[in-house]
């Protein structure tokens, strides 16, 4: 784990939505698409080179769960980060969503987001089952060429970095999003 991160989870409940978000985006959401496209650049190099059964049916399996990856995590910047930050700002200028001009729109939305925040966990505990469920056995009688170990240092790298993630959101965002919307009135 990165410094940042360590000092984020020693303070845990002392940081704000936006120490959070800005976490979660440069700590996670862009670390995870550089090893994504590492592991993808590798798994295509893998691919170039052997065409047998098992191993072609791995690295097409890798290949579509990092672009689930990369899909995911480019949704978290475009809607959960901007959330992130537009919920903070609310929270600072103490906002209250009983009057806002919205009316019962504003309240729906924080309770979609909130919704959307862990729907996204079921999709990282679905990539993380996922990908477990396609790692070649670490100890097998079939000695498997570099390229292949690489790759599943890759995948098991994006594993570790999903997980992290997930701890995350699960233990401090979403406690700090409830909270921050319970500040602003957010839920009626």
């Amino acid at each position: 784990m990165e410094n940042r991160v360590k000092t984020f989870l020693a303070e845990g409940d002392k940081l704000n939505l936006q120490s959070i978000s800005e976490i979660l985006h440069h700590d996670y959401h862009d670390v995870i698409s550089e090893l994504c496209k590492i592991a993808e650049k590798q798994a295509l190099k893998v691919t170039d080179l052997e065409t047998h059964q098992v191993t072609s049916q791995y690295i097409s399996l890798c290949i579509r769960l990092i672009e689930e990856m990369m899909e995911y995590v480019a949704t978290q910047k475009q809607q959960l980060i901007p959330y992130l930050q537009t919920l903070y700002e609310k929270s600072s200028q103490n906002h209250d969503c009983r009057n806002c001009n919205g009316g019962g729109v504003c309240s729906l939305q924080h309770d979609m987001q909130l919704i959307g925040i862990q729907e996204s966990h079921n999709k990282i505990k679905d990539v993380i089952n996922r990908l477990q469920m396609v790692a070649l056995p670490l100890y097998s009688e079939t000695i498997y060429p570099d390229v292949y170990r690489v790759l599943r240092s890759q995948m098991a790298l994006l594993e570790n970095k999903f997980a992290e993630l997930y701890f995350i959101e699960e233990g401090y965002l979403i406690p700090a999003v409830t909270e921050a919307q319970k500040n602003i009135y957010a839920n009626k």
